[in-house]
């Protein structure tokens, strides 16, 4: 991992994630300052895995995540209400299954 996003010898701010356990997701936990990928990784763990938790850390660099504004959350969610297979209800459990 030597993913080099590094320009001129400055640290990049990287978002951390953490994965808690198999089957859940990985979940943003803060951010580190690091010269590259895998040294974002060992600060990550370092900092944010002191107790042995989790299975899995993301480290993305801060630069690479694209966001929406609040102002903005009219036409981005909107559109999925006419989309009733997307609502959890849409959809009948048999009986087998009592643990959801």
């Amino acid at each position: 991992m030597s993913d080099n996003n590094n320009h001129a010898g400055q640290l990049v701010l990287w978002e951390v994630f953490i994965r808690p356990s198999m089957g859940l997701e990985h979940k943003h936990v803060g951010s580190v300052h690091a010269a590259d990928a895998s040294h974002a990784l060992q600060v990550a763990r370092d900092v944010y895995t002191r107790r042995m938790e989790g299975v899995s850390i993301w480290v993305v660099p801060s630069n690479h995540i694209t966001a929406s504004a609040p102002q903005d959350k009219a036409e981005m969610f909107e559109p999925a209400q006419d989309k009733i297979y997307r609502h959890p209800t849409f959809y009948k459990l048999p009986e087998s299954v009592d643990h959801m």
